[in-house]
């Protein structure tokens, strides 16, 4: 039994028996042409003169005998190539190999040379025949030999690669997945929290987050099956989210929308911007007594899609732990879908609030049904391009 991942060189998908016979045929053939124009040249030099049939008869017919046998040296080396620890067994079994084609191609020569003519006289098979085959078709079979085991390294070196790339988007996908796993329950603790607090003082408020908690999670299911989302469906579930903690903060949150009408049908990783609107809204807008704002901007500037999230901070209250959890998950998703070609900046705006900033790389349209909740998403102001 062979060990495992060796891949056999044949019989491969990508390299059938035909193109094998082929390849021997035409790589032989080829061989025989340039050898018969040798012999023509080295003929004129030293003033002789050959029929162009003969030479191409000799030639042809001796290079068209090792088709078979190339054939059968690459079937050999894919069942017994040489390995660590296998040399001994696999040079042993190779060696008898290319003696067999010695003794073969002095069957093979000694027989068709009345018909071809590459002895001037009958030659002697154990005096004449063998020991040219000797001499030259040990050499060539192990060219062979060598020739076959290139094509099953490189063959299997690319089957390698192959899987390498698999295992690679893979854990990609595995690495998305998780981040994705984590960003949800954050949400649906914050979301649940704020339920439990309205449900003792104002059931209503509490129903109406309820039946709007159930939407979201229904869409943010919906979404989470796709790898890309318009840009236009990522805002109608994030609108979904405002609403439900409009419900909970009143007019303590304001939410102003600058977006440009050019850039809805983006193709975006969905669920991207909620963990941002999320820090905003949980340690900004709902520590502050006075109303503050949020304000969610996107636009095509110089080829690359901007989004922005930005609030007016919590009032000057110290930071609070836990919030860098959905910019890290934020940064690792960017990373892995995106590599160096997407960037997110953090800063301090003058009235002491946070600005979240992401440029993306076009990826085209994600062109999807317009989502009747876009119809509730009111823009104060639409950016120009």
């Amino acid at each position: 039994m062979e060990p495992a991942g060796h891949a056999r060189w044949l019989p491969l998908p990508q390299r059938s028996w035909w193109t094998l016979w082929l390849s021997a045929l035409v790589g032989w053939t080829a061989y025989g042409l340039l050898y018969a124009h040798q012999v023509m040249s080295m003929a004129a030099d030293m003033g002789k003169e050959y029929a162009w049939a003969d030479v191409l008869r000799t030639s042809l017919v001796g290079m068209w005998g090792w088709v078979p046998l190339t054939v059968a040296l690459f079937w050999l080396v894919s069942r017994v190539p040489i390995r660590r620890g296998n040399v001994a067994r696999a040079c042993s079994i190779l060696m008898l190999a290319a003696l067999v084609m010695v003794v073969v191609r002095a069957v093979f020569i000694h027989t068709l040379d009345p018909w071809v003519g590459w002895y001037e006289s009958p030659p002697d098979f154990w005096a004449d025949v063998m020991p040219t085959s000797l001499y030259s078709n040990v050499l060539i079979s192990w060219i062979m030999i060598g020739v076959a085991h290139a094509l099953l390294f490189s063959d299997e070196a690319r089957a390698q690669e192959r899987r390498a790339a698999e295992l690679q988007g893979l854990l990609a996908q595995a690495r998305l997945d998780a981040i994705a796993a984590q960003l949800n329950p954050h949400f649906l603790f914050n979301a649940l929290n704020s339920i439990a607090e309205l449900v003792h003082h104002d059931a209503a408020r509490a129903d109406r987050m309820l039946v709007g908690l159930s939407a979201l999670l229904r869409r943010s299911l919906e979404s989470s099956r796709l790898q890309w989302v318009g840009l236009r469906e990522e805002l109608a579930l994030l609108a979904q989210y405002l609403e439900i903690e409009k419900v909970r903060l009143g007019e303590r949150m304001q939410v102003h929308w600058r977006v440009a009408e050019d850039c809805l049908d983006e193709a975006v990783p969905p669920q991207l911007l909620q963990p941002l609107v999320e820090n905003a809204v949980v340690h900004a807008i709902a520590r502050r007594i006075r109303p503050g704002n949020v304000r969610i901007g996107a636009g095509l500037v110089a080829g690359a899609l901007w989004l922005e999230v930005e609030d007016d901070g919590a009032e000057g209250l110290p930071d609070i732990e836990g919030h860098g959890i959905g910019l890290a998950n934020t940064r690792a998703r960017l990373q892995a879908l995106y590599g160096d070609d997407a960037a997110l900046s953090i800063e301090t705006t003058d009235a002491g609030g946070t600005r979240v900033s992401l440029r993306l790389p076009r990826r085209g349209a994600v062109v999807a049904a317009r989502d009747e909740n876009m119809r509730d998403i009111v823009f104060d102001e639409v950016l120009a391009r």
